[in-house]
C-alpha cells in the first residue's frame, strides 16, 4: 500500500507525507497540471524551480499522442519528460465525456479522438493498462466525471463508476504482480468519489469507496468552491473515506479558495489547469487580487507584478516589460505569466501547510482571504 504519514491534524484538516517511488510529497500540496506530459509553457527544469513537488498528466490526451506503448518504451513517464519527481495520472474520464461525442455502456466508453476521428474503445482494464504503460506513481480509477444538476444523471454516472471500481483493482492487481515480477517500480490506485454536488449520492459514493482496497481517494465531479454546496460535499467525503490515506481534489484550484477549503477539510492535494490558462490570457495572481496584465495602467510599472514575491519572473522582470510582451504577443511573457501563477499557488499549499503546523490557519486564510477577494471588487480587476 502507498505509504502516507500524518505529521498533524486538527479535525478534517492535516498536514502530511506522502511516500512516492519518485519521492515525497509533503501535504497540502499543488501538483501541477501537465495534461499532455508537460505544463503548458513551463518547462519541468522551471517546474522544479518553482518549488512544485509533482505533476499530474492525463490518461485521455496521453492514449491520443504519443500513445502508452511510447511512453513506455521511452521508460515511463518520468524518464519521458526528464520528470523524476511525484506523479500522477487521471483516466481522463473527464475529457471523453466533454470533448467527444462519448457513447457510453456498462462495459466503458467508446468515443472519437478530436485530432483526427479515429474511434478508440476505453473502459476500466484498459485505462489500468495505459496508466500502468504511462508509468506514473498514482493513478485514477477510471470513473464516469460528470457535470450536472440532474440527479438522475448524476446517480446513473455514480452507479456505473461503482460497478467499474472492482475491475480497476482487479486489474491493477494483475499488472502489479507482473510488475513485481519483473521488479519494476510500484504504482498506486486511487478510487473516485462522485455523486456531484447531491449529498446523499455523495454520502452513498464515499461508504462504498471507503471500504475498497485501494491507495487512496479523488474527489471528483466539483471543479470550484464558488457553488455553496461544494465545501459540504468535501466535509461529507472526508467524514466518511479513511482517515488514514490520501485525499486529492480532482480538478480543483480554479481560485484561491478551492486551496483552503479543500485543505480546511481533509484534502491533502490538488490539481488545476486554471494558473496557466489564466496566466496564458494574461490574468496574473497578486496578494491583492487577480489582475490583467494587458491593462494601460501596467505600461509603466517599473517594478514586480508582486514586490513580495520570489518567483523567477518578479525576481528579474517589471510589470511593464511583462506588459509588452503581451502587448507584442510574444510567447516569453506567457511563459514568464505561467511561472508566476504556478508558483503563487504552490506557494499557498506551503504556506497552509507551515500554517496547520504552527496552529495560525484560520488567521492565514482569513488574511489571505480578506486581501485577494476584497480587491477583486475594485475597478481594474479581472
Amino acid at each position: 500500500m502507498l505509504k502516507f504519514n500524518i505529521v498533524k491534524q486538527k479535525g478534517l484538516m492535516r498536514t502530511g507525507v506522502i511516500h512516492t517511488p519518485h519521492g515525497d510529497i509533503k501535504t497540502p500540496a499543488f501538483i501541477g497540471a501537465a495534461t499532455r506530459a508537460s505544463v503548458k509553457a513551463i518547462t519541468h527544469a522551471q517546474m522544479r524551480e518553482l518549488g512544485s513537488q509533482g505533476i499530474l498528466a492525463n490518461t485521455y490526451h496521453l492514449i491520443l499522442t504519443p500513445g502508452p506503448d511510447l511512453i513506455e518504451k521511452a521508460g515511463g513517464l518520468a524518464e519521458f519528460t526528464s520528470w523524476h519527481g511525484p506523479t500522477f495520472t487521471d483516466s481522463g474520464g473527464f475529457q471523453m465525456l466533454s470533448l467527444t461525442d462519448a457513447k457510453i455502456d456498462h462495459d466503458g466508453v467508446t468515443f472519437k479522438s478530436h485530432i483526427n476521428g479515429d474511434k478508440i474503445r476505453m473502459n476500466p482494464e484498459i485505462s489500468m493498462q495505459a496508466q500502468w504503460k504511462i508509468g506514473a506513481d498514482i493513478h485514477m480509477a477510471f470513473d464516469q466525471a460528470i457535470d450536472s444538476t440532474d440527479k438522475e444523471l448524476v446517480r446513473k454516472a455514480m452507479i456505473r463508476t461503482h460497478n467499474w471500481l472492482p475491475r480497476n483493482i482487479a486489474e491493477h492487481q494483475r499488472l502489479a504482480k507482473e510488475a513485481e515480477k519483473n521488479g519494476k517500480y510500484e504504482q498506486y490506485l486511487y478510487a473516485v468519489v462522485q455523486g456531484g454536488l447531491f449529498e446523499d449520492l455523495r454520502r452513498e459514493s464515499a461508504e462504498l469507496m471507503a471500504q475498497q482496497p485501494v491507495d487512496g481517494y479523488g474527489i471528483g465531479s466539483l471543479y470550484t468552491t464558488k457553488t455553496p454546496e461544494t465545501a459540504n460535499i468535501i466535509k461529507i467525503t472526508n467524514e466518511i473515506i479513511p482517515n488514514d490515506k490520501p485525499r486529492h481534489l480532482l480538478g480543483m484550484g480554479s481560485e484561491p479558495r478551492d486551496l483552503f477549503i479543500g485543505a480546511m477539510y481533509g484534502c491533502d492535494t490538488f490539481d488545476c489547469v486554471a494558473p496557466t490558462r489564466q496566466a496564458r490570457n494574461g490574468a496574473l495572481y497578486t496578494p491583492s487580487g487577480r489582475i490583467n496584465i494587458r491593462n494601460a495602467k501596467y505600461r509603466e510599472q517599473f517594478s514586480p507584478i508582486d514586490s513580495s514575491c520570489d518567483c523567477y519572473c518578479c525576481k528579474n522582470y517589471t510589470a511593464a516589460y511583462l506588459h509588452h510582451l503581451y502587448k507584442v504577443d510574444e510567447i516569453t511573457g506567457k511563459t514568464l505569466a505561467s511561472i508566476h501563477n504556478e508558483h503563487f499557488v504552490v506557494n499557498i499549499c506551503n504556506n497552509i501547510r507551515k500554517s496547520i503546523l504552527n496552529d495560525t490557519f484560520e488567521d492565514y486564510m482569513a488574511d489571505f482571504m480578506n486581501k485577494y477577494y476584497q480587491a477583486q471588487t475594485l475597478k481594474d480587476r479581472c
